[in-house]
Formats: structure tokens, C-alpha cells, sequence
């Protein structure tokens, strides 16, 4: 137990650096710089805060490196509960990073042409500006085909933890339900993208108090210790 307690530490540890880079990369860098529908602006911003644009792409690459190593910390911890189902995570979760890091060559171009002098003399202002405009919005396209599969992970690893006794099975469901929530939010985001600003923070909430919490008790609990029953000697 004590070493499966370790694990479940290193697991919560790996996964806790995804959420602070995935977090910084998208919502401080990408969220501040990258205006949607406005390429002159996007561009601007991107000029202006060149350092720290390379910083996000950086931390998305850090936190795609470490979300494989999650996972598979995870199947270490959870593969004895059902083999078939903690590959079938790790598998998602490899399919989530590779589209990850080669989406991420859309932000390094649209990075490069807004910086690039010679890409702005031989295009225009206007021609460079549109054109970063168009690989931020691929980049944004992109990122949300990961986010299938970064919510469909959730299944199986929600069916771990709730079948696994270690951890509270409401915690288990929870998660189940956030794949869900992500599945909802992109097919919106790509069918309906009016209703899908609306009902965004709703759909991705479970996902979101789910994955917070988990990485809280494997950080600070491990994994639930059975308790052990209490030897009472026998009468002589």
C-alpha cells in the first residue's frame, strides 16, 4: 500500500503540472492575445507580447509531455482493476498529446509570420495580418479535436476510480460525466457556437470540480487504505 500511495502521489504531481501549464497556455497567454474574428488586433498582440506567446507554447508543450506521463502513471496505479480499460486511457490520452504538438505548429507559424519582417514586406501589413489571423484561428480548431479525446479519457478513468474502492465513488462519476460535458462543449462549439458560449462554463463544470478534485486527494490522501480488521487472541 505504501507504495501504491507514492504512485498515486507521482500521478497527482504529473497531473497537477498539466493543469498549470495547460492552464497558463490557454487562458493567461492564448485567451489574452488571440481575438477571435480580428486578425489585425490577434496579430498586434502577438507582436507586442512575443515573448510571452512563446512562453504559452512552450508550457503547451511541457503540459502535453506531462499529461502522457499521467496517464501512464495512472495505468500503473489502476491497471490491476481492468487491463483492458486503463490501455484504452492511455491510448486516448496518447491520440489527445499528438494532436496537441502538431496542432501547436499552427501557433508557432502564426508566431513567426507576425514577427517576421520579411513575411510582412513580401505579404503587406494587412496580407501578414491575415494570415496570422488564420493559423491562431486553426490553432483554436485544433485544440478543440484534442478536447474530444481529452474528455473521452475521463470515461475510463472515471470507471477506474469509481470501481477501485481508493478513491469516493462519487468522484468516479463525476469525472464519467465530465467526458461528456467536453463532448458537449465542442460538437456546440462546431455546430452551434452561439448556444456554445452560453452554456460552456455549465457543461464543463463537472469536468472541471471532477479533475481539480482528483488531483487534490492523489496529492494529499494517495489512495484510500483499507482498514485492516482488528485481531482479537483467541480465549485460552
Amino acid at each position: 500500500m505504501p507504495s501504491e500511495r507514492r504512485l498515486a502521489r507521482i500521478a497527482g504531481s504529473l497531473y497537477l503540472v498539466v493543469a498549470l501549464f495547460g492552464g497558463f497556455a490557454e487562458l493567461v497567454v492564448r485567451d489574452g492575445i488571440v481575438e477571435a474574428g480580428n486578425a489585425a488586433a490577434t496579430a498586434e498582440n502577438i507582436r507586442g507580447s512575443a515573448t510571452l506567446f512563446r512562453l504559452g507554447f512552450a508550457s503547451d508543450l511541457v503540459q502535453a509531455t506531462f499529461f502522457l506521463f499521467t496517464a501512464m502513471a495512472l495505468y500503473l496505479l489502476l491497471r490491476h482493476l481492468n487491463e483492458l480499460v486503463a490501455r484504452a486511457m492511455v491510448v486516448i490520452v496518447a491520440v489527445s498529446v499528438a494532436i496537441i504538438c502538431l496542432n501547436l505548429l499552427n501557433q508557432f507559424v502564426a508566431l513567426q509570420v507576425a514577427t517576421d519582417s520579411v513575411s510582412a514586406a513580401a505579404l503587406g501589413p494587412a496580407g501578414s495580418d491575415v494570415l496570422v489571423g488564420l493559423f491562431a484561428d486553426m490553432h483554436a480548431g485544433g485544440y478543440l479535436i484534442a478536447q474530444i479525446f481529452f474528455g473521452l479519457w475521463l470515461l475510463p478513468l472515471g470507471y477506474l476510480v469509481y470501481r477501485s474502492g481508493s478513491f469516493p465513488k462519487v468522484l468516479g462519476v463525476l469525472l464519467a460525466i465530465g467526458c461528456f460535458g467536453y463532448l458537449i462543449d465542442t460538437f456546440a462549439t462546431f455546430l452551434a457556437p452561439g448556444v456554445a458560449g452560453r452554456i460552456e462554463w455549465i457543461v464543463v463544470a463537472p469536468a472541471a470540480v471532477g479533475e481539480l478534485w482528483f488531483v487534490a486527494y492523489l496529492l494529499v490522501k494517495g489512495v484510500r487504505v483499507p482498514e485492516r480488521p482488528v485481531l482479537v487472541p483467541a480465549a485460552v
